[in-house]
């Protein structure tokens, strides 16, 4: 049994060291550990400090990729490198490494595919009432497009089994966390989560810098990858509701017309079907989209194969 456990970085040659320094080399269950650092086009030591602290694999773009690439190549050199388990990580020493044990254990277990850290953020002082509140509700829309009952659904501290790796494949370039569990719900992995620990702030998070950006990129990230998934439920239910509310004007102008006053109310009759016609049109696209999900489904499916060939 082989634990990879990767570690995507951006500058981060001062936080570095201690995030190592915390991750155990030796866990029940395990026959080998090895660190796998992501440097993204970082332009101070990452590598060089990497590789000074005994890291096993350091991979380094030239320059910056963005945090969703860094996991996902993570993922792909960690299966390249025979990894049963995979374990991702931050580089700023956010999570308490003595918890990965923990984390792996459901996997090892043979009980999940994928482990969730839960922070409790409720608990981390140093996070805002702001962002706890938001947190909260990110993690409540990813529960409902999932259908998973994950708490945390931000938190990087996460591992995949091989099977879960190899099934893994994201399309956003900003950030993974969000699509990976909506994913993997649809494509019903066995998802659980344990509560995990985290360490005094070190820095400023760079992915939340501007916490409503943050937001309205998680939003799409949500609507986007459930639409990619449920195509023709997201479609037909918009366009269900632009078709009952023209259907609602429409029967409006009907009882004016059948009072006698229909003539000074033909804008409804004129918007009403417009809106049934988009309405309509919105329902045809679900199920356009439905036929393309369709072929993305067979496409993953060979994409799968073909790594599971690979990889053997």
């Amino acid at each position: 049994m082989k634990l990879i456990i990767q570690i995507p970085c951006f500058n981060e040659e001062t936080t570095l060291p201690a995030t190592l320094r915390d991750i155990p080399r030796h866990i029940s269950g395990v026959d080998q550990v090895e660190i796998l650092v992501i440097d993204d086009g970082s332009i101070d030591r990452t590598s060089q400090v990497a590789r000074e602290c005994g890291v096993d694999h350091v991979v380094r773009f030239k320059v910056n990729q963005g945090l969703a690439r860094g996991f996902m190549v993570g993922l792909q050199t960690a299966l390249h490198l025979g990894a049963d388990i995979i374990v991702n990580t931050d580089a700023d020493n956010q999570y308490s490494g003595g918890d990965i044990p923990k984390l792996i254990q459901p996997i090892l277990e043979g009980r999940a595919d994928v482990v969730i850290g839960d922070r409790e953020v409720e608990s981390i002082r140093h996070f805002s009432a702001t962002k706890k509140f938001l947190q909260r509700v990110g993690s409540w829309v990813v529960r409902i497009a999932s259908g998973t009952r994950i708490p945390d659904a931000p938190s990087g501290f996460r591992a995949f089994s091989r099977e879960a790796a190899l099934r893994t494949n994201i399309v956003s370039g900003y950030t993974y966390t969000l699509e990976t569990i909506i994913q993997a719900g649809h494509n019903r992995l066995a998802i659980a989560h344990v509560p995990v620990r985290t360490n005094p702030e070190t820095r400023e998070s760079r992915l939340i810098s501007n916490i409503w950006r943050y937001v309205w990129i998680s939003a799409s990230t949500i609507i986007r990858t459930y639409a990619m998934y449920q195509p023709l439920r997201f479609f037909s239910t918009i366009g269900v509701i632009i078709f009952a509310i023209g259907l609602i004007i429409s029967a409006r102008y009907l009882y004016y017309m059948s009072i006698g006053e229909g003539a000074g109310h033909i804008q409804s009759l004129i918007l009403a079907a417009v809106l049934m016609m988009l309405g309509f049109q919105t329902i045809v696209i679900g199920l356009i989209s439905d036929l393309i999900a369709a072929n993305r489904r067979l496409s993953e499916e060979i994409v799968y194969r073909l790594r599971k060939e690979n990889r053997e």
